[in-house]
């Protein structure tokens, strides 16, 4: 049982002499021993061993010490084998796989929308208790998730923490004409959003959403020419949210189709230094539903619902095998790609908070 920071080393080398299968090399033969860093802790392997120190190895031991350390500490998965170079004076033990750890996640609570936005000012989207987003640092979002997993409400929370802070400037695109749009209503956001209506093919919805987009690509040609002149210069964010863009996009011609994709890619490529932004959702991310370029250059994914590895594989370059995942709607994987974070793929369990009636 883990009473302080000191029992862990203890404990860990216990669960792996019980559960590693080495060849019969333990820490008892002296053949490796756990070291506890401020950040995650290592295992330190004294070489020459029976055994091969790779990615194989790595993973599996990731795998008994993220289910053991729970619920004190949450493993960050790293896609191979993370090899340090340690301290230790004899040259058989230089190396060691390096675990890096966080505090587990913890769904963030919101029951009074007035008072926390009065408590946080600042331009920080808060996705989970301590963990947010610097959003003068994020390119695109991108939400992801089976039907009923939890998208809409946490596009929803992203929607009036953009708005309600005064972060960002916003349009809307809603296929469906479903949440987003009735959100945009309450909101007082009508002049900004567009749906389609009874008269309108998906062709002209989309040729229509294109025109919106060839005008934030024109803002952002603008503010690149002010910032030649002033580097520093502080734009007013913008951002353009898209719901199930893979609905939005099925069927379209050709020619439509790739317009449509040329102005999205052109707005993740070049929108992160003039402030302009893609929110995008869609029950999935895969090359017909979103240009890989797009998808490439978003910072701030999140995949609700079923986990596996066949329905992360377009967000993350990681196997989930072996993360722990919460239980319950609004939950998935959650990772921000920036130079505030370490490379990182957490559990994610999206935050609770009062919706106003009449948008879900």
């Amino acid at each position: 049982m883990i009473r302080d920071i000191e029992d862990i080393p203890r404990y860990l080398t216990q669960c792996l002499n019980m559960s590693l299968d080495l060849a019969g090399e333990t820490s008892y033969t002296n053949s490796f021993k756990v070291k506890i860093l401020k950040n995650g802790f290592l295992f330190i392997p004294r070489l020459p061993a029976s055994y091969i120190l790779d990615t194989d190895l790595y993973q599996r031991i990731y795998k008994i010490a993220n289910a053991s350390l729970y619920p004190y500490k949450s493993l960050l998965k790293q896609s191979t084998m993370y090899l340090v170079e340690t301290d230790e004076y004899d040259f058989g033990s230089k190396r060691a796989f390096y675990y890096p750890w966080t505090n587990v996640s913890r769904r963030l609570q919101i029951t009074d929308m007035k008072s926390y936005l009065n408590s946080n000012t600042n331009k920080y989207i808060d996705i989970m208790q301590n963990v947010s987003i610097n959003y003068d640092k994020a390119t695109s979002i991108l939400i992801a998730g089976n039907s009923g997993a939890g998208k809409s409400y946490a596009l929803t929370y992203f929607l009036t923490i953009l708005h309600l802070k005064n972060i960002s400037d916003l349009y809307i695109i809603d296929p469906k004409c479903d949440v987003p749009a009735r959100w945009s209503h309450i909101y007082g956001l009508d002049s900004r959003t567009i749906f389609p209506t009874e008269e309108m093919s998906n062709s002209d919805f989309v040729s229509r959403c294109s025109d919106i987009l060839s005008k934030l690509v024109k803002i952002i040609y603008q503010r690149q020419r002010i910032l030649y002149q002033d580097p520093h210069h502080e734009f007013k964010h913008i951002t353009i949210c898209i719901d199930e863009v893979l609905a939005l996009t099925d069927g379209l011609p050709k020619k439509i189709k790739d317009s449509f994709f040329s102005l999205l890619s052109q707005i993740s490529l070049l929108g992160r230094a003039t402030r302009v932004h893609l929110l995008l959702v869609s029950q999935r991310f895969s090359n017909d539903a979103l240009p890989i370029a797009v998808r490439e250059q978003a910072n701030v994914c999140l995949q609700l619902g079923n986990i596996n590895k066949k329905t992360t594989q377009f967000l993350f370059d990681i196997d989930p095998d072996g993360i722990l995942i919460p239980t319950g709607k609004g939950t998935g994987l959650f990772q921000i790609t920036d130079n505030e974070h370490p490379f990182q793929v957490l559990p994610l369990l999206t935050p609770t908070y009062s919706l106003k009636e009449g948008i879900l």
